[in-house]
């Protein structure tokens, strides 16, 4: 629009005619987000018109009227209009309009009138919430109806709702000597403010209330900041009030007097609520004030299970009870430093919203944040289970508090968007012990891994080699004890290698043993009707392989198949099977036959133009047993093993094997003061100390 019709606008803005004034305003709300537009509009006399539609029209003029005043604000421009008899008409249009176009525009003003408290007005000094205080005094219904219009199905007057909640937050926090922001922030919580954010943030509609909800989850971190930051002084009505609660809610029942009946001082008042000392103010030195709530919240929300857990703790030796007070600060530091309060959220929700992406939006947003105070008692209450179940003494509390900061990690920190608090607080409690303690030490060879890469890495495929080893030996030595395998009726080419004295049986055997020699060179074999008692010795098998001979050994065993059964239960089902053996597990052994002794490497018969034959094939009657074999042989032929079962006991030697040598770190390779070497004094000649064992960090 170019300016010599802003005069015409501004006439029409004034005319007697319903129609006309709407079409003007809503030209006008296109047009005014320009800078030099609305110098021009206000030096024209356009802003008395805006002001006295904003007063009186209804319907789609008063919302067009609306959105344009608040563009108008939104550059610092016009608020010399905007008086107290503007701002209460607003607000009972947020109170009482049905219009939801009406009610964007208007929560759009209101946030622009909270958000800008250093505007050019008659009163210096006030406020952004002081100059609405007044309206909102006279009609109590309207945060409660703004806390309503959060969940509306319209995006954007549920964005501008959240938005002004924020700026009203915003103010209050940065204004705490002319406003009780603690009262306003509960009245706000009581109103149901976190329930209707949280369903946002798990919500489809992220994406459209991205900004609105991420400025609240970063006033969520500056609200934690500031209590924080508030130290813990009895002189302060509400702090002693909060400590004192502490300590009635604990029950101590008649703790307090002598078989007399006179009042005396429990030396213990304190401690044995879990303090260190009998002065706990002192001890919200890190946590601040939000420790202090964060401890109270637990108490007073559960004073039974509280009073009960203290009685269970009294039964205990005192070096063994767990120390509630202080657990509780540590899950309050653990949470504080998890969510990183202490660093602004606001440059990374620019970042993010920017890449629209929705990936990066669930990374963004962490609705657990908002429940707090709920990921607060589950994860005291982990921290007591913890306890109990490594049946901790005083000096193990770090160790707990570290189990637990993975713990939240673990749960918290890899929880979608979309994951419930109901069901976080379950995971909490149920996490298995066991699987937290694998999880410490996979961080534990991270943390190693960080610092000496290179070396660590050396050293774990030192270890990984020598196991390696290890179960190349574990599994031939299988193969020289020996095995019994269930012998194939169908007997033809395929059950081993064909003999005139095979060729002369009439009636098939039902078992075969099978044993590699001492010189680990050939493979001796012989058929039997029943399995005996004691294994036949190794000059009783008449049948034998020279290995130099074997060119492949293939199996139908899976690398994945996980291990059935036991050697012991592998036995007790052979010997239930005996009368019909059966199995379809089959290793089967080719080779050259006739190439003899001299011909060691098999490339060479296969060059010289002999078939390849099925010299043995063995049917093992368990995982266990197929792979003690299957690999055994390909080892013995210096082939990489390919069961799971194999695969799996290399790894976990090998695994111990760093777990060991990072638990045996030397001190001063982990930049610790050496140990004190043990005086000899009163020591003869042939006494030493062997100080090599010494275990750091366990």
């Amino acid at each position: 629009m170019d300016t010599t019709s802003i005069p015409d606008l501004i006439d029409r803005l004034g005319s007697d005619e319903e129609s006309v004034r709407k079409m003007a305003v809503f030209k006008l709300q296109n047009a005014i987000g320009d800078p030099s537009f609305a110098d021009i509009f206000i030096h024209e006399g356009g802003l008395p018109k805006l002001r006295f539609l904003a007063l009186h029209s209804t319907g789609n003029t008063l919302a067009y009227c609306l959105t344009s005043l608040s563009r108008l604000l939104e550059l610092d421009k016009g608020w010399d209009h905007v008086t107290d008899d503007l701002i209460k008409r607003i607000v009972e249009l947020v109170v009482a309009q049905p219009l939801v176009n009406v009610n964007r525009g208007a929560m759009s003003v209101l946030a622009a009138i909270v958000g800008h408290p250093q505007h050019r007005h008659s009163q210096p000094g006030a406020t952004g919430f002081q100059r609405l205080k007044p309206a909102v005094e006279q009609h109590p219904q309207f945060l409660p109806m703004l806390v309503e219009k959060i969940t509306s199905a319209d995006h954007a007057l549920c964005a501008n709702s959240l938005h002004l909640i924020n700026s009203l937050m915003r103010d209050a926090i940065a204004n705490d000597a002319d406003f009780e922001w603690p009262r306003f922030i509960k009245q706000l919580q009581e109103l149901g403010v976190i329930k209707s954010v949280y369903g946002l943030m798990q919500s489809s509609a992220v994406q459209d209330l991205a900004h609105p909800l991420l400025e609240f989850q970063a006033l969520t971190k500056v609200l934690l900041r500031k209590w924080r930051e508030e130290k813990v002084d009895l002189e302060k009505p509400d702090h002693r009030r909060a400590i004192r609660g502490l300590h009635a809610a604990s029950n101590p029942g008649k703790e307090g007097t002598d078989p007399k009946g006179s009042k005396r001082q429990n030396p213990a008042k304190w401690r044995r609520l879990g303090f260190d000392t009998e002065s706990p103010a002192w001890e919200f030195e890190t946590t601040g004030f939000l420790g202090l709530m964060d401890l109270t919240d637990f108490v007073y929300k559960n004073e039974d299970g509280f009073q009960k857990l203290l009685l269970e703790q009294s039964a205990e030796a005192e070096e063994q009870r767990c120390p509630i007070a202080r657990a509780s600060l540590a899950v309050t530091s653990v949470l504080y430093e998890h969510f990183e309060v202490d660093k602004s959220d606001e440059d990374d929700a620019h970042r993010y919203v920017s890449m629209e992406s929705r990936t990066n939006f669930d990374r963004a947003f962490k609705p657990l944040l908002l429940h707090w105070s709920r990921l607060h008692t589950s994860g005291l209450n982990a921290f007591i289970r913890l306890w109990n179940a490594a049946e901790a003494q005083s000096e193990d509390f770090d160790k707990i508090e570290e189990l637990v900061r993975i713990l939240i990690e673990q749960i918290v920190g890899q929880a979608p968007r979309t994951r419930e608090i109901k069901d976080v607080e379950v995971e909490l409690a149920e996490f298995d012990i066991q699987r937290l303690r694998e999880l410490q030490m996979e961080l534990l060879e991270l943390t190693y891994e960080d610092a000496w890469g290179h070396h660590l890495r050396q050293v774990r495929d030192e270890l990984n080699h020598e196991a390696l080893q290890f179960v190349k030996e574990q599994r031939i030595r299988c193969l020289l004890q020996g095995a019994w395998f269930p012998q194939t009726m169908n007997y033809g080419a395929d059950s081993g290698p064909i003999t005139s004295k095979s060729l002369n049986r009439t009636v098939p055997s039902a078992w075969r043993f099978v044993r590699l020699s001492h010189n680990r060179r050939h493979l001796h074999y012989a058929d039997f009707d029943e399995k005996t008692a004691v294994e036949p010795r190794l000059d009783a098998l008449e049948e034998k392989i020279d290995l130099s001979i074997v060119s492949s050994v293939v199996s139908n065993v899976s690398a994945s198949a996980p291990s059935s059964s036991s050697s012991d239960s592998t036995l007790t089902t052979v010997q239930q099977k005996q009368q019909a053996p059966s199995t379809s597990t089959k290793i089967t052994i080719h080779g050259y036959l006739g190439a003899g002794s001299h011909a060691r490497n098999t490339s060479d018969a296969s060059s010289s133009g002999q078939k390849e034959s099925v010299l043995l094939q063995l049917h093992p009657q368990s995982h266990t047993l197929a792979s003690e074999w299957l690999d055994g042989l390909l080892m013995l032929l210096n082939q990489q093993p390919i069961t799971a079962d194999t695969n799996k006991l290399v790894s976990l030697i090998g695994g111990y094997g760093l777990k060991i040598r990072l638990l045996n770190v030397r001190f001063e390779d982990v930049g610790m003061e050496e140990p004190v070497l043990p005086s000899r004094e009163g020591v003869d000649d042939d006494y030493y100390y062997d100080i090599g064992g010494i275990e750091a960090g366990v």
